[in-house]
């Protein structure tokens, strides 16, 4: 990994040298420059109306993205105090949108209506209709609206659109100007705010764990992602995992960065290592499309849980992604008698939560609504209905396939053939998935013990790295890394999935 050097502008200092970002000259040149576009929102009404008309005359499409985030953070009533910008008051998140006043939750934003000789709400104003008239749209001061038609254009940015995203969110946590620096292989206006600052939902770093004895915490019925990794298994129960969505963990020998991203339904254990050296992840505060987004903390890149690659940041454009680890999710009951030489998480984590079963984002799991908005979604399936996702990699780009969790229970063993490689997919009777390399062998059926069987009636037990054959326990079929999530996370990743089993 090259190593480089950063630095962090705060926004006073990109209004005053927007010509200084680093952007390429020649952008620069063709693309007005960074402080014409928060001079727009200026308290002074003049500069504010000189700014206007030099945008209106130098306007692309591509712009509208920079004034939408400028309706979201005026309307949120806590814009930059810098060079001449407009302050306001605090903020909270009401069903993962942003809400400001005693009567935002009844859809009365008192505060901001106040006055109309209140500067934030003339800002406001100049940019709703600077933008209507530019997109002939008439979404007025309608965050959510502007969004969704805003995701169905194309996406030309301004090249210094990540320094505006990182300033603006740097109101909510300084932190967030850490980000945004450098390139990106997705869209930034698809990246939203989660409603917690920049490490703002605490890992747990080798948590303490015990062994099945001591577990009496756990009832047989509660749900427990499983890892092994070089003959080592551990249990994460759900309970547990659901507070802290990150853990950093060593099983096996292997430094693990374990990702739960609760509002996609996902647990990926990643190794830790990248290119040769440990790296720290943490949470980001920050989502695409509804999926939680790592950074690493030598280079502040965002990195995709969903994917482990950076998707924004000065590791872009490098050869790197995270290897995934196979995971499973079972109950405690199925994983314990497995492998009884397990160990589980204690509950003793130096945190206070509430760590029953069903406790944390009970009313999110039980509700088919999203949190946070996607740009697509997908009507063969619920929203939040499971399927075990996997991708491979091919000449052509990724290759993703969804298989519904349901079906999988229904047919214990599935073989398929996906992206030129033949897979069998065994699922045990408490839910747990495993994906094998088939390798030529076909199998046909579960017998009564749990034993796969194939076409010539050999018996295959489902192991955690291989599917053995018991005439020749030396040998077998590797396992493939995969794992559960809801379908709209991974359609929204991956809008080309296959799926099977709707």
């Amino acid at each position: 990994m090259r190593q480089r050097t950063y630095f962090i502008l705060t926004l006073a200092a990109i209004v005053a040298l927007a010509g200084l970002t680093p952007s390429s000259s020649n952008a620069q040149e063709e693309h007005p420059p960074l402080d014409l576009f928060f001079t727009a929102i200026s308290a002074d009404r003049g500069a504010a109306n000189d700014a206007l008309e030099t945008l209106e005359e130098n306007w692309r499409p591509g712009y509208a993205p920079m004034m939408i985030e400028f309706i979201r953070f005026l309307k949120r009533g806590n814009a930059v105090n810098a060079g001449g910008m407009i302050a306001g008051g605090g903020d909270r998140v009401v069903d993962g949108e942003f809400a400001t006043g005693e009567g935002a939750r009844d859809g009365i934003d008192n505060d901001r209506f106040a006055s109309r000789r209140d500067p934030r709400v003339q800002a406001t104003e100049r940019v709703v209709n600077f933008i209507q008239d530019r997109t002939g749209q008439d979404f007025g001061d309608d965050y959510a609206a502007w969004r969704d038609w805003m995701w169905e254009q194309d996406y030309e940015p301004h090249p210094q659109y990540g320094f505006l995203k990182a300033n603006l969110y740097a109101n909510i946590d300084p932190n967030f100007q850490k980000f945004f620096n450098g390139e990106s292989n997705i869209r930034l206006d698809e990246i939203d705010w989660g409603g917690v600052a920049v490490g703002g939902i605490p890992a747990l770093d080798n948590a303490p764990t015990v062994g099945v004895s001591q577990a009496g915490y756990l009832a047989d019925s509660d749900v427990v992602f499983g890892i092994s990794v070089n003959g080592e298994h551990r249990a994460y129960p759900k309970r547990i995992l659901a507070w802290h969505e990150l853990a950093w963990d060593n099983l096996g020998g292997q430094p693990l960065t374990i990702v739960y991203c609760t509002l996609c339904g996902t647990v990926i254990p990643y190794n830790s290592e990248v290119g040769g050296r440990e790296v720290k992840f943490d949470t980001s505060g920050l989502l695409y499309r509804s999926n939680k987004l790592l950074y690493d903390d030598i280079s502040f890149t965002l990195w995709s849980s969903l994917t482990g690659e950076p998707v924004a940041g000065p590791m872009v454009g490098y050869d790197v992604k995270l290897t995934p680890n196979a995971a499973v999710t079972t109950t405690w009951g199925e994983w314990k008698a497995t492998h009884p030489d397990t160990t589980v998480l204690s509950l003793d984590t130096g945190f206070e939560r509430d760590y029953s079963e069903g406790a944390a984002y009970a009313a999110y799991f039980a509700s088919d609504e999203l949190m946070f908005g996607v740009s697509q979604t997908d009507s063969r399936l619920k929203n939040k209905d499971e399927i075990l996702a996997l991708r491979f990699d091919t000449n052509s780009g990724p290759q993703a396939l969804a298989v519904a969790a349901d079906y999988l229970q229904s047919n214990p063993v599935f073989q398929t053939n996906f992206a030129g490689r033949d897979l069998v997919m065994v699922t045990s009777p408490g839910g747990a998935n495993r994906v094998y390399a088939a390798s030529g062998y076909s199998f046909d059926r579960m017998s009564a013990d749990g034993k796969v069987v194939d076409s010539n009636g050999e018996t295959w037990t489902a192991a955690e790295d291989r599917l053995i054959p018991d005439s020749d326990p030396t040998g077998g079929l590797v396992r493939l890394p995969a794992f559960r999530a809801f379908w709209f996370g991974w359609y929204a990743q991956y809008p080309n999935t296959e799926l099977i089993g709707n």
